[in-house]
């Protein structure tokens, strides 16, 4: 069973997994906006290449390269709008390239792999800072008419055919973690093991208090996002509150930017939790940029929007429909504000399974007057299992 699991590929995760969906690093960050409120999808691969122009790709072939050089998300795009100068020219804001959306060690975040590549070389990968492996698959896509429309429209919402027809997918942490959990009868005892045993338990953390203005949260929130972990909201004991997490905000749309802006941590929990931003929190949000003089904010980002039509009113709807009170907003979005907790003495196999059930890839760790200790990361549990594996192969 232990050399069945060694001899496992990246390909064989990578079963099931759909295409990308790519965008050129010549794109605007309104493209990239537009982009991700066409897909119910959290992140789109930017690449060097450029197959939004039809005439290119049915005309003629393509020789240039074609390199995923990063991703981004909506989180990007609200930390982006959030800066000084983007609440005041949000338009040109907009109309920036997409690369300002990058950060510095992008190219260390997203790694291209053979489908070749082993399962160890791939957790060595990730344990050193890929977030995200992007592998070769054999082409599945058909372009049709509808798909030609969105490339002319230079909206890439269906999967993109890379030069010499190849397209690809990406595995993440949790995809390696998921693998691992069908086998964790090989990694006995450790997976029964507590995270305080296995020394896994990080205890810097990025936090802010639950009165503090949202916007000073802004820099753990782009940190915790580079990280994959979140920022803990907590009062003035240390006692967690909340959290403002990066797989919340990557649901959202662009309007959170005004919340952020706007409000407390703690009412920005309120704006972003499932149940969709209440009313008041929203003429909140725009009175206070009435009174800063951030009206374009408001012409450009409109919270909600109305209709005339008496069976779409609804105290609150986000035009982008990524957040919103509709009747399918909890069968789209299942993440909250409400943090995901464990204790000291948790086993390694049950921290795995409450990440896995909640879509994310940190749990936090508390006392029993729920004191924050420190957190728990996908990226230690690798270091975990990539020394357990380490045994096996010796």
């Amino acid at each position: 069973m232990a050399a069945r699991l060694l001899a496992h590929e990246v390909s064989d995760l990578c079963l099931g997994k759909p295409p990308l969906k790519s965008l050129s690093t010549s794109a605007t960050v309104r493209h990239a906006l537009a982009a991700l409120n066409s897909t119910h999808e959290t992140h789109i691969s930017l690449w060097t290449c450029n197959h939004q122009n039809h005439h290119s790709f049915f005309d003629r072939p393509i020789i240039s390269p074609c390199r995923c050089v990063g991703k981004i998300s909506m989180v990007d795009i609200i930390c982006y709008l959030c800066r000084q100068d983007s609440l005041t020219s949000p338009s040109a804001a907009l109309d920036s390239p997409v690369s300002v959306l990058l950060s510095p060690d992008s190219a260390a975040v997203v790694r291209h792999v053979e489908p070749a590549t082993s399962l160890v070389e791939a957790i060595d990968l990730i344990i050193n800072g890929a977030q995200n492996l992007v592998v070769p698959i054999s082409s599945r896509t058909t372009m049709n008419s509808k798909r030609k429309q969105n490339l002319q429209n230079g909206i890439s919402i269906a999967p993109t055919t890379h030069s010499g027809g190849e397209e690809f997918c990406w595995l993440t942490q949790d995809d390696v973690i998921r693998f691992l959990l069908s086998s964790i009868a090989l990694f006995s005892p450790t997976a029964a093991y507590s995270v305080e045993a296995l020394g896994i338990i990080d205890s810097e953390i990025l936090s802010v208090n639950y009165h503090s203005p949202a916007s000073a949260a802004l820099e753990a929130i782009t940190a915790s996002l580079a990280d994959q972990t979140s920022v803990a909201v907590v009062d003035d004991d240390g006692i967690l509150i909340g959290e403002i997490s990066p797989f919340t905000l990557a649901y959202c749309d662009e309007s959170v930017a005004m919340a952020i802006a706007t409000l407390s941590a703690g009412d920005l929990m309120a704006y972003i939790d499932c149940g969709g931003p209440p009313e008041d929190i929203i003429r909140l949000v725009e009175t206070r940029l009435k009174e800063r003089g951030l009206t374009r904010l408001l012409d450009e980002f409109s919270p909600y929007s109305s209709s005339d039509d008496e069976s779409s009113q609804s105290p609150v709807t986000v035009k982008s429909g990524r957040l919103s009170r509709s009747s399918s907003y909890s069968a789209r979005i299942t993440r909250m504000a409400e943090a995901i907790v464990c204790y000291p003495g948790s086993s390694l196999v049950a921290v795995m399974i409450q990440a896995i059930a909640h879509r994310v890839s940190y749990v936090w760790v508390i006392e029993e007057d729920c004191s924050v200790v420190g957190i728990v990361r996908f990226s230690g549990m690798l270091e975990v299992f990539r020394e357990h594996l380490e045994r096996m192969m010796s």
